[in-house]
């Protein structure tokens, strides 16, 4: 019996060209590196392959941008890096597709076979190293294994709840020569409903009195939303999305009530506390969206509840559901057309106050913050501008705050932010977003400390010739750990001050466009300068240190601290 293949006649290749050929096979258009003498034969079969090759500054950098394409794609994000601190480096990019929920692969150079063992240069035991945040880690000793083994790779990160698989290339490997056909491309499996499981949903929403939805978590696509809008649209019910998932479900659809997110309206959480019915579909509620695991109880919630998930492992994980679904986002929201109302549902006006409360805490009208720039006119200008479908960016820290509640995301796929909150992730996954998409605005909001942990890779961006605008806050501080430090410890300032260098002069010696931004009326034109010169540019914008949350100073959390005392 022969092995069926897509190629022609297997042939001798090395084991190089045969994993190029499987990326190939599997769909792969675009990949991420930073190249390493480890995997020098898999650089010389991609010189002649048809797969577009990104060179980043950074293995970090890399890991992230292939994250970001996995993230809006649903596809494997791939990224090569090479071994020991390439590997180590990537290891951001792999957690950040581990606690996110994307689909992704990381190949990472190892030393020849001959030498394992001995501590050899830049060694290291993959398994060990990123055996806790990833799905699977494999090392390919053989290369006549290498179809199957990237074929399994590929089915790994994207089934189930999709993550990362690691896959370590010993280099004497790659050039040994080995006679194998190759994979056939890989199929990702949908988990459906059963007929019984969505009559059931449809008897427990029709006896609800204030249901609410809760959208999250990966495997969706652009018809799975359209098709939960519909559901959503038919039983007129509140939805919600999780952290950093707001492209889930439209902003200015009447069912909006808002994303459960850093510093959530009260508003949205005394509504889903008072619901008596919660389907949760695709997310696994972890701790930023549970609010510290305090929004449901654990192991059993007070409300019914019912999971839709991808992955069984992890129904009842934390939360016993009244109803599980072990269903893809996608299967699930095909099967909702047949989940019809059969009476009027008489939660309507609470859904029209949910999207009403919604409206109220995202206008950027009313926010006055210390300072000369005001960044709540400098929200509304891009919302005035913007195209509905930019993608928007971002990594971690209180800035982020602008975005998640004052820019209405409307269209899937335009959200990239980690729900794993690392820092430095907006501007590789704004990289790695136009590469996919160059005809796409991407605009990327970061922090000062947040934008140095990648900050290099604005270079790629120059060299690829990728017109991406950071939007980049100053207050020379890590101001997160700032709000947490006068919490905690008010008045006692320790290590989270900084000393900024010029980002406009940054951008420019980069090859870039720069401006800096210092009032509020500085910020249009210099956007429009931005846009208008087809180069990434950065926007310097200098925001008054006291200005650390839209509503919040850091001398009135100082005071508030202080009088507990």
């Amino acid at each position: 019996m022969t092995t069926p293949s897509t190629s022609s006649p297997a042939q001798s290749r090395t084991g190089g060209q045969i994993l190029v050929q499987q990326l190939i096979t599997h769909g792969v258009q675009q990949l991420f590196c930073v190249p390493g003498e480890s995997y020098l034969a898999v650089l010389d079969a991609l010189h002649d392959a048809d797969i577009g090759v990104t060179v980043c500054r950074q293995e970090g950098g890399a890991a992230m941008m292939a994250e970001a394409q996995g993230k809006l794609t649903g596809q494997p994000g791939i990224c090569f890096v090479t071994r020991g601190p390439g590997a180590t480096n990537a290891s951001a990019g792999v957690h950040i597709a581990h606690q996110d929920s994307t689909p992704m692969i990381l190949f990472v150079g190892q030393v020849a076979r001959g030498a394992m063992g001995r501590e050899a240069f830049q060694e290291l035991d993959y398994s060990a190293v990123f055996g806790t945040m990833a799905k699977w880690v494999v090392q390919i000793d053989d290369p006549a294994r290498v179809p199957e083994l990237i074929s399994r790779a590929f089915h790994v990160a994207t089934s189930g709840r999709p993550g990362p698989v690691v896959v370590a290339l010993p280099e004497d490997m790659l050039t040994e020569a080995a006679t194998v056909a190759d994979a056939l491309p890989y199929q990702v499996t949908e988990t459906h409903p059963g007929a019984a499981q969505m009559a059931e949903l449809a008897e427990r929403l029709q006896a609800a009195q204030s249901p609410v939805a809760i959208l999250g978590g990966s495997r969706w696509s652009e018809q799975a939303v359209r098709e939960f809008t519909a559901f959503a649209s038919d039983w007129s019910l509140p939805v919600y999305c999780s952290f950093r998932r707001q492209m889930l479900f439209a902003a200015t659809h009447a069912c909006y009530g808002g994303d459960l997110g850093l510093g959530v309206n009260p508003k949205l959480l005394a509504r889903i506390r008072a619901s008596d019915l919660v389907l949760v579909v695709g997310g696994r509620l972890s701790e930023v969206p549970s609010q510290g695991y305090e929004l449901f109880d654990i192991p059993t919630p007070a409300q019914p509840f019912v999971h839709v998930h991808a992955d069984a492992d992890e129904l009842g994980k934390l939360y016993r559901p009244t109803q599980a679904i072990h269903a893809t986002p996608q299967a699930f929201a095909a099967a909702l057309n047949a989940v019809r109302p059969a009476a009027p549902v008489p939660w309507k006006a609470h859904t029209e106050a949910a999207h009403a409360d919604y409206l109220a805490w995202s206008d950027p009208a009313p926010i006055r913050i210390p300072g000369d720039l005001q960044m709540g006119q400098v929200m509304q200008h891009l919302k005035d501008v913007l195209p509905a479908d930019t993608i928007f960016c971002n990594g971690a820290g209180n800035f982020a705050t602008w975005i998640h509640r004052f820019w209405p995301f409307t269209t899937f796929a335009s959200q990239l932010a980690p729900t794993s909150g690392s820092m430095g992730y907006g501007l590789p996954a704004g990289v790695g977003g136009k590469r996919l998409w160059p005809q796409r605005e991407v605009v990327i909001f970061a922090g000062d400390g947040d934008f140095l942990m990648h900050g290099q890779e604005f270079a790629t961006a120059v060299q690829y010739g990728l017109p991406i605008i950071v939007v980049l806050l100053d207050n020379a501080m890590y101001g997160t750990i700032r709000m947490h430090q006068e919490r905690e410890y008010p008045g006692r300032v320790s290590a989270t001050a900084l000393k900024n260098p010029d980002f406009k002069a940054y951008a420019q010696a980069f090859g870039g466009h720069g401006e800096r931004v210092e009032r509020t009326e500085d910020f249009a034109p210099a956007l429009a300068r931005a846009r208008a010169s087809g180069l990434p540019s950065v926007l310097h914008c200098l925001i008054d240190p006291e200005a650390i949350t839209p509503t919040g100073t850091l001398q009135g959390i100082r005071k508030a601290a202080l009088a507990k005392q």
